[in-house]
């Protein structure tokens, strides 16, 4: 399924983007040295509402894992995804850090 969505990484904005029709999500990151912060997430409730939430983030999380850099979640959204996908992610966070 995250095959079928496409994201951008939108490096001058700092933020991973997805499109769906005329909507736009965003995450929005700060990069330091071989880690990426999770500062924000926005996406229209419509987009919510027909599932792109969990479909967005695991797309952004496979990113982050084919680049091979740790990540530090801060925008709610993505702490809670994390804490009901923990076992699955883990791996993402620097070594040390519980979310």
């Amino acid at each position: 399924m995250i095959e079928d969505v496409e994201i951008h990484d939108n490096e001058f904005l700092r933020q991973f983007e997805l499109e769906i029709g005329d909507n736009m999500a965003r995450i929005e990151y700060a990069l330091q040295e071989r880690k990426i912060f999770l500062t924000k997430f926005e996406m229209p409730e419509d987009l919510v509402e027909q599932g792109f939430k969990e479909i967005f983030i695991k797309a952004v999380f496979q990113n982050i894992k084919d680049r091979n850099i740790s990540m530090m979640p801060t925008a709610p959204e993505i702490i809670s995804f994390l804490r009901k996908n923990r076992r699955k992610y883990k791996s993402l966070l620097p070594i040390g850090i519980n979310i």
